[in-house]
């Protein structure tokens, strides 16, 4: 269960290449735009752009990416006070992409290290589902209310977003991309409120509507490539 070395290049096509270098494009002219943004949101927002292309593909390289992009995240929210997000890309976000990492390098699909696709959940992990995410609504609802978390209820909906966006990834489901997309809309408010007292978060909005992008290409990647692994090979699960 490792990923074996290769040319992470040659996975992309021309459309991955367009989304991706469009995304690299305007988050580095954000940067650039905007005087204060710092080197570390920009690195992150790097990492976590290139990290959504190959998830979009379904590869691993995009889970590792996911775990490097969480730590960066972490601290950048640590100083902006948004303890929210700190706990929740460190505390959930990560261990989750973790999981993930290796729920997909247990299930390739075929001989190739793309992810094996699962068609539709079952009853069962519906019921868990709902279950740990309100499991987990609650218990970092709890802790953020205590560290009086700036845009509290703000943050609340992001743990819930991310948590349920983390659960799919983990199940290998394409409406991953869609919880995904709705924690990027959440993060966008979350930004803009902070933005209105300091300019320096402008940055983060720009990424955080790339990460939006990406993850609509993403949902629509992964219905077309789940309708090709059915049609090749019926899904048991």
């Amino acid at each position: 269960m490792r990923i074996h070395p290769e040319n992470p290049f040659r996975l992309l096509n021309r459309l991955d290449y367009l989304i991706w270098g469009s995304s690299v494009l305007i988050v580095c002219a954000s940067f650039l735009l905007i005087s204060g943004a710092g080197v570390l949101p920009l690195i992150a927002s790097l990492i976590g752009v290139t990290a959504l292309i190959y998830m979009a593909k379904g590869h691993p390289y995009g889970q590792l990416l996911t775990i490097v992009f969480s730590l960066f995240y972490g601290v950048i929210s640590f100083f902006f006070r948004y303890y929210g997000e700190m706990l929740t890309y460190l505390g959930m976000t990560l261990p989750m992409a973790a999981l993930s990492l290796c729920a997909w390098l247990r299930n390739p699909y075929g001989k190739s290290r793309i992810v094996k696709i699962r068609q539709r959940l079952s009853m069962k992990l519906i019921v868990w589902m709902i279950l740990l995410t309100a499991a987990a609504t609650a218990g970092f609802g709890w802790m953020l209310a205590l560290l009086h978390t700036a845009n509290l209820p703000v943050s609340i909906i992001s743990v819930t977003t991310s948590f349920l966006a983390a659960y799919l990834t983990a199940c290998r489901s394409p409406y991953y991309a869609l919880a995904y997309a709705a924690n990027d809309l959440v993060l966008i408010v979350l930004w803009i409120l902070a933005a209105r007292q300091d300019a320096s978060c402008i940055p983060m909005i720009a990424c955080f509507s790339m990460f939006l992008v990406n993850d609509a290409y993403a949902f629509v990647s992964w219905r077309r490539r789940a309708g090709m692994q059915l049609s090749a090979q019926p899904d048991p699960e």
